[in-house]
């Protein structure tokens, strides 16, 4: 008999939050914070294996980084941050967690402008297995074709993981897997291949891997720990834009990131894939990086 998870404000832990460490149910905001209401806030989705956070300090640089663009300063410096997110994996018992420091506008202005609020910077991590079931990862997982599309550079802060750019993200995947499907994946604002919702993806052709310009969603840090994984193999990688009709001349399908790692595609909505060898054996590669790391 199967239970229902945790709600996630009622689990036990440490949650560290602005220089404290607290009990989880203590890290609290006010309803009236900034960041819930206009999408002020930038966050990360980290990996620790074995205690240690894989690209730790890349995914602090790019928290640092995305709150930048998005007009605020995070008031601590890269080292602080990371000393705080071990500190939080520890106290949290170690061992294969997943981490997400999030940093926010506050409180003390309610309306668009909000030069004057505080930055809150909170990190907490917690268990989380793989994605998807690694006995059956070979088979290939199903994407559904989003009908948002990833917006133009010019219409939103697309380099920067801001909270407000998941939303279409949010409805997109809920409608795939209402389907059936495990994902989805997105075209951009010109109709061509772009992202899943929140994985990067790869394609297969005659020995060579193509994979989409990010240009108007995130160069993500697992994708580029792949890319050069494919690299050292001899494999060569081809950043191009890619558009729908080319993908029934791929022979595999993969997608990347921090939650899912390496994860095969058989179907991408009407298209079909073979997951073979190298996505075998960037899974394979992948999951040794991540062991050594």
């Amino acid at each position: 008999m199967s239970t229902a998870p945790i709600p996630f404000d009622k689990r036990e832990g440490f949650i560290w939050m602005n220089g404290e460490l607290l009990a989880w149910g203590d890290a609290k905001v006010h309803v009236l914070t900034h960041g819930l209401h206009y999408g002020s806030c930038v966050f990360e989705g980290e990996r620790a294996y074995k205690g240690k956070i894989y690209k730790s300090r890349e995914h602090t640089e790019r928290l640092i980084k995305s709150a930048e663009i998005m007009d605020f300063e995070i008031p601590y410096s890269i080292d602080e941050i990371e000393a705080a997110k071990a500190l939080v994996v520890e106290k949290n018992g170690g061992g294969d967690q997943y981490v997400r420091p999030v940093a926010f506008r506050g409180s003390e202005m309610m309306a668009v402008s909000a030069q004057n609020n505080r930055i809150h910077l909170a990190i907490a991590t917690w268990n989380w297995p793989s994605m998807f079931d690694p006995a059956t990862k070979m088979k290939g997982i199903r994407l559904d074709i989003a009908d948002y599309r990833r917006p133009d550079p010019a219409c939103a802060p697309v380099h920067a993981k801001a909270a407000g750019l998941y939303m279409i993200c949010t409805i997109s995947k809920h409608r795939a897997e209402k389907k059936g499907y495990a994902d989805a994946m997105m075209l951009d604002w010109q109709g061509r291949v772009a992202e899943c919702t929140g994985a990067n993806i790869f394609f297969t052709k005659d020995g060579q891997i193509h994979t989409p310009l990010a240009d108007c969603f995130l160069d993500g840090i697992t994708r580029r720990s792949v890319i050069a994984l494919a690299k050292k193999r001899g494999l060569e990688v081809i950043e191009r834009r890619i558009l729908p009709e080319e993908l029934p001349s791929f022979n595999e399908c993969f997608i990347t990131g921090s939650a899912a790692e390496v994860t095969p595609v058989a179907e991408v909505g009407p298209y079909k894939f073979t997951p073979g060898n190298i996505s075998r054996v960037l899974m394979e590669d992948y999951t040794q990086e991540i062991g050594a790391a």
